[in-house]
């Protein structure tokens, strides 16, 4: 088996983090170059992760500020806990929103790059460990940060946060070569932050470790040792103490609500034969029109597909012969990713697959996921690993004076293949109203249109995302677990202003009110028009300019008691 270098050097260090940071920046492009001026600002679920992430940052960085009292759905307390809260992303948001004031844009964005960066890096890092191939391993963290599914999920924050899993991985390797309460901790804290980033992946990332912790107790002959058994442990307890706080908002919601998935939601999100075989990569687009429909997107591309599936079948062939030519992965690490590949493979196909059927019902923490097909990036990874294992037997085929050479070519095409056009937009311009409302005394405000149906309430990300100019506390809200007492009243705020949508109001403590006169048709308009000067008494105009107006409520009217 080829040597696997002990330790990176600085020099080599920088050079990959500098390559890492280059594709990032070509990759998402324009985001490096102008990252307060763009984002996914044309869809809702965009909208949102904008404003999660510059809320976190937001909070982190303001004394007095609760990070899970987010400013959505006032007066409800612990409002970020209704939907995956992206503490990592903010986290690491916070430079670049202090040196920006608050923008949430760059607040976005300087997680976005942040992550990718680091998903090359980590898998750099991985491919190199289990195969001693520097050129193999840069291959694999292209192949790894840049698959599709990363790209088809641009307006979701948290599921762009796949740096941590190539380094969880590498904390279990290096557990597993040598066993200690150093290594267990930070197996435990690694598998910890990964859920921080994102909550499926933190499940995802506890399931491979678990797999791990099997797979060598029983390939090393650890199973007779009581010491790995109670490092194991060691890690699992402190991968849980590690996340235990973040989560108790969770566990409270939970049990106040009831609030859970049922198995049946996750059929819905599972994925299905076509989508290993859609891509948001130009250079796949072709196979999209025979596939006409597709659950999610999770072809890894054919670079890491071909090469990935030969590994796999290299080492498959080395396994079955128990000998032979050596290879540059050792039999226990093919065992352990093939199975993380077989199972990672047959999870994200849901419930009718019969082994997330298993997951859900044995292990508590599914109750709060929905989509098994979001296992799929595990597959890519596996993939990547083999890959890297099937590249490094090819390059050393190679002439040492043509490897660089080689290695360069097929990182261009690779480069090539993964290139995604991304729908990024530029982003909105602040009303002067929400300017206004920055400079204002403390109040909670509520924005109209307020949006009740079903398809439609989605729409009240748009004002979270104005929101992140002045943080004052908002009646409206969207996530995915919405307080029952504002679906029942939604309804009523919409009629805004009469009687009784003034004392759903009261009862909320809204001060002020916004009206976004560009989203009215043109008999709400005229209507709305008739009622603002209907009830102008209780209304003081603080901007009352352009489309977008901004009153505050002087007094209620009879009616609003």
């Amino acid at each position: 088996m080829t040597s696997v270098p002990e330790r990176v050097t600085p020099r080599e260090g920088v050079f990959v983090l500098a390559v890492a940071f280059a594709l990032t920046a070509y990759f998402t492009w324009p985001l490096a170059w102008q990252p307060t001026g763009w984002g996914r600002v044309e869809l809702g679920d965009g909208q949102f992760s904008i404003w999660n992430v510059a809320w976190v940052a937001h909070a982190l960085t303001t004394p007095g500020v609760e990070v899970f009292d987010a400013n959505i759905f006032h007066p409800h307390k612990r409002t970020l806990a209704y939907s995956e809260p992206n503490l990592g992303a903010g986290t690491i948001a916070v430079p670049a929103y202090l040196l920006t004031r608050g923008n949430p844009y760059a607040a976005h964005n300087s997680a976005v790059l942040v992550s990718l960066t680091f998903a090359v890096v980590g898998m750099y890092l991985l491919a190199r460990r289990l195969t001693g191939s520097r050129e193999a391993a840069l291959l694999a963290g292209i192949a790894f940060a840049f698959c599709p599914f990363f790209f088809a999920r641009t307006a979701h924050i948290q599921l762009m946060m796949t740096a941590p899993l190539p380094f969880t991985l590498l904390a279990l390797h290096r557990f597993a070569d040598a066993a200690t309460v150093r290594r267990a901790i930070v197996l435990g804290i690694s598998i910890g932050v990964q859920a921080l980033f994102c909550a499926y992946y933190g499940v995802l990332a506890g399931l491979i470790v678990g797999l791990g912790i099997l797979v060598f107790a029983v390939g090393c002959g650890y199973w007779r040792q009581p010491r790995w058994w109670a490092l194991s442990v060691l890690a699992a307890v402190v991968s849980g103490l590690t996340v235990l706080p973040f989560f108790l908002p969770f566990m409270d919601l939970q049990r106040e609500t009831g609030f859970s998935r049922t198995i049946d939601e996750s059929i819905r999100w599972s994925a299905d034969w076509r989508a290993y075989l859609a891509s948001s990569a130009w250079a796949h687009r072709w196979m999209l029109e025979h596939l006409r429909h597709w659950k999610e997107v999770l072809f890894p591309g054919f670079t890491a597909l071909l090469f990935g599936l030969g590994g796999m079948g290299l080492m498959i062939r080395h396994l079955a012969r128990r000998g032979g030519t050596p290879l540059p992965m050792t039999r226990i690490n093919a065992v352990f990713y093939l199975l993380v590949f077989v199972l990672t493979l047959w999870s994200s196909f849901g419930p009718n697959a019969g082994l997330y059927t298993l997951f859900f019902h044995t292990i508590p923490v599914f109750s709060l996921l929905r989509a098994p097909a979001r296992f799929g990036i595990a597959v890519t990874l596996a993939l990547c690993v083999f890959a890297a294992a099937a590249l490094s037997v090819i390059l050393q085929r190679v002439p040492p004076r043509l490897r660089t050479a080689v290695t360069a070519v097929l990182a261009i095409l690779l480069v090539a293949e993964l290139t995604t056009p991304l729908p990024y937009l530029p982003a909105r311009d602040v009303p002067r109203a929400y300017k206004v409302l920055a400079a204002a005394e403390r109040g909670a405000v509520a924005e109209f249109p307020f949006y009740y149906e079903p398809h439609d309430r989605f729409r009240h990300t748009l004002y979270m995302l104005g929101s992140t100019t002045h943080w004052q506390p908002l009646v409206n809200g969207y996530s995915d677990f919405m307080p029952p007492d504002f679906l029942e009243g939604a309804a009523v705020a919409s009629r805004f202003p009469d009687p009784e949508s003034f004392a759903w109001l009261r009862a909320r403590d809204t001060r002020y009110v916004v009206f976004h006169l560009g989203l009215y048709g043109g008999t709400d308009y005229e209507s709305l028009m008739r009622r603002l000067e209907t009830y102008s008494p209780y209304l003081k105009p603080r901007w009352a300019h352009g489309s977008v107006l901004l009153y505050e409520i002087v007094g209620w009217p009879p009616g609003a008691p």
